[in-house]
């Protein structure tokens, strides 16, 4: 009866997922794309977008692999979402870096 409890909850989080996945850009990186350089603008959107998506993807897979390891672990309730929520720190820092490649990161550093 627990892992219907927490199959219910990972179906609940993939469909939660989903519109965290729709990434758009804020105010301030839509300033950013608006003071680059105009051969640089489509590509700086572009960086950031997938940036954006990195981060996010990365949020919700390590909340999954923390709650996941924190059930597995025997852990209650409480301790589950606790390593939940770490596992979602840790994956938003690893997502971030992972969403772009080096072609981005110029792009990026060349317009600040």
């Amino acid at each position: 009866m627990k892992w219907a409890g927490w199959m219910m909850a990972a179906g609940g989080l993939a469909l939660v997922s989903g519109p965290v996945m729709a990434a758009s850009l804020n105010g301030k990186e839509r300033a950013r794309v608006a003071r680059a350089a105009p051969r640089d603008r489509d590509d700086v959107r572009y960086c950031l977008l997938q940036a954006k998506k990195g981060r996010d993807k990365g949020t919700v897979i390590g909340a999954a692999g923390g709650a996941g390891v924190g059930a597995l672990a025997g852990g209650s309730l409480g301790e589950s979402l606790l390593a939940g929520a770490a596992g979602a720190v840790a994956g938003r820092v690893i997502g971030k870096s992972e969403g772009t490649n080096s072609a981005c990161d110029r792009v990026l550093a060349r317009n600040p």
